[in-house]
């Protein structure tokens, strides 16, 4: 998406709570669960970038609200930074309802994956349809995505497992992206699954030798991706594969340690991986040496919802001094596009407190893409920001049956106008 206008002034004012970002921390605390907000709060943007925030009477008198091309009055809501997802798969085709039904049955992932459905079904489904139906179905995708607050997303290739396929996906990818308000950040993963009827080590020959250089002379991949997992790929096998990515200007991202401690997490941390993502199975080990790293914990706690498995224990990470970032996962085997119901689940079901999951969806996501622009309302930063309909951030968590997003800016400019549900 381009960026506002030159010239483009936006005012939001009158807040009754503005959540700036994360608070700061004591010199022997680790990750605190506080955020640093403004009552009456207000902010000002000049161009897409935010220029002023602080209490409404402070950012008026400078930047007064009937100057501005943008203004917004906010009384008895909520300013929060626009959401960033650091983790999905969300161009895709096909439908696998039917194996919601089967996991209910009984059937794990795994068990549904050697039948040839789950990311195997999906790449059959991609390969059969053509280029406008994927960019039409990644823009539905966007579209309720933005409506729920999130104006950057990351979104993977990985249904395609061929060099032609996966090219198509970043191709689309980037179209949409370039029409989108919705900021979207393209990752290559042809390492999500190995091909039906080929050998793992085979595939990974491809992937390397074939693969990552097409995908380097597109020049539309930002990060390279691996399913670091039993049965998928072993930890050397994803070593090879990112380090291979690096050598074509590639930054590392890992599926690691989801379904058994394989050593994902550790490999994360000896690439500079920007972020490890899942973390269930992480030890005690793992989870130091990732907070003693550059590398953003990604938790996915729609995945476990929707698997009806156990939860990432965010409280371990934590009490390391981790900043946990969340995402939603969003794919056929998760059908999640909202980060608000992201941070209900974060709550929930991994025990964070509502400020914390807030961080989680905004601040430390944009961290987990190398985005430091973004996920808060500082000086400097995109003009990105939802307005609740809701007197504080605990509202986002709380109200799990509707949507409390109201507006939503990008660049400072009003991209979604009157979308919260009624109570």
């Amino acid at each position: 998406m381009s960026d506002s206008p030159v010239g483009h002034t936006t005012v939001v004012h009158g807040a009754r709570e503005l959540v700036v970002g994360p608070a700061g921390r004591g010199p022997d605390s680790g990750p605190t669960a506080d955020l640093e907000t403004i009552e009456d709060g207000a902010f000002a943007a000049e161009d897409g970038v935010i220029v002023a925030v602080g209490p409404t009477d402070d950012v008026i008198r400078d930047y007064p609200p009937e100057n501005a091309d943008t203004a917004i009055e906010a009384t008895g809501k909520t300013i929060l930074p626009g959401f960033v997802d650091p983790h999905t798969h969300a161009l895709f085709a096909g439908d696998r309802s039917d194996e919601f039904g089967a996991k209910l049955r009984g059937k794990t992932y795994q068990d549904i994956l050697a039948d040839g459905g789950g990311i195997l079904r999906t790449v059959r489904a991609v390969r059969q349809v053509d280029d406008e139906t994927l960019r039409a179905n990644l823009r539905e995708h966007l579209d309720v995505m933005l409506a729920h607050g999130t104006t950057t997303v990351e979104v993977k290739s990985g249904y395609g497992l061929d060099v032609e396929t996966e090219l198509r996906l970043l191709d689309a990818i980037a179209t949409v992206g370039d029409d989108h308000p919705v900021d979207v950040v393209p990752t290559f993963m042809g390492a999500h699954a190995v091909p039906e009827n080929q050998e793992t080590d085979e595939y990974v020959d491809e992937v390397v030798e074939a693969q990552l250089p097409a995908v380097a002379e597109q020049g539309i991949a930002e990060f390279c991706d691996v399913f670091c997992e039993a049965g998928v790929f072993d930890v050397e096998q994803s070593r090879r594969i990112l380090e291979t990515g690096l050598e074509f200007g590639l930054a590392p991202k890992l599926h690691a340690d989801e379904f058994e401690r394989l050593g994902g997490s550790q490999l994360a941390v000896e690439v500079g991986a920007t972020s490890a993502d899942h973390l269930l199975q992480a030890s005690d080990e793992d989870v130091l040496a990732i907070a003693t790293s550059d590398v953003t914990p990604v938790m996915l706690p729609g995945t476990a919802f929707g698997l009806g498995a156990e939860y990432a224990d965010a409280a371990a990470f934590r009490q390391v001094g981790a900043d946990v970032a969340l995402a939603t996962d969003f794919n056929p085997n998760c059908f999640a596009r909202s980060q608000g119901f992201t941070a209900t689940l974060a709550c929930v079901g991994m025990g964070l407190p509502p400020a914390a999951a807030v961080a989680g969806i905004t601040r430390h996501a944009a961290a987990a893409l190398a985005r430091d622009d973004r996920g808060v309302l500082r000086d400097g930063a995109k003009a990105d920001a939802v307005v609740l309909d809701a007197p504080s951030h605990v509202h986002l968590p709380y109200r799990f049956d509707t949507n409390p997003v109201e507006r939503v800016l990008k660049d400072g400019r009003l991209v979604v106008d009157g979308v919260a549900d009624s109570d």
